[in-house]
């Protein structure tokens, strides 16, 4: 645990960690606009929560992982927004058609392995910053790795494509 966090202490990690949490984002979503809004949902979260948050020992994983579940919900949004006629199919090769596909398929994982994938994989974190951010020992997070991508690779939405840029 850290010290008692000062507000003042949200600033820098606010500079510190926000380019991360846009790319995190922006990886999800492809739209940099609402990858600017989600990361500002997960930092504003923290903020709002920021005396414990602040004292957090995987402050910036956890922050991540909010970060990570608001982009998620928007693609979400935006996937049961979409008419019939324009819903992913594999054949596309299009890279929005790819980024609703990949987010369908993650949605069809149980919660605490989408986290555990989208954080190693996307936000680029160690399994040990997975295991932190997640409250659970290192075992249990390589094994929600590992059943996620099991999972990932045998999905019929995803192509090789796709599961090899997890690798």
């Amino acid at each position: 645990m850290r010290a008692d966090p000062d507000v003042a202490d949200f600033d820098g990690v606010f500079r510190a960690l926000y380019p991360q949490a846009r790319t995190v984002a922006h990886r999800i979503l492809g739209s940099l606009a609402d990858a600017e809004d989600a990361a500002s949902e997960g930092l504003a979260r923290a903020l709002a929560d920021w005396k414990r948050v602040g004292r957090l020992e995987h402050r910036d994983a956890w922050i991540l992982r909010v970060t990570i579940n608001a982009a998620l919900d928007v693609a979400r949004r935006r996937n049961r927004s979409l008419p019939d006629e324009v819903a992913p199919s594999q054949g596309d090769d299009d890279e929005t058609v790819l980024r609703l596909t990949l987010v369908a398929a993650l949605a069809e994982l149980p919660v605490r392995q989408r986290e555990a994938v989208v954080l190693r994989h996307l936000a680029g974190l160690s399994e040990q910053e997975v295991a932190a951010a997640l409250g659970v020992s290192h075992n249990t997070a390589k094994k929600h790795l590992q059943r996620g991508m099991a999972r990932l690779r045998s999905s019929p939405t995803m192509t090789e494509e796709m599961t090899l840029a997890f690798d």
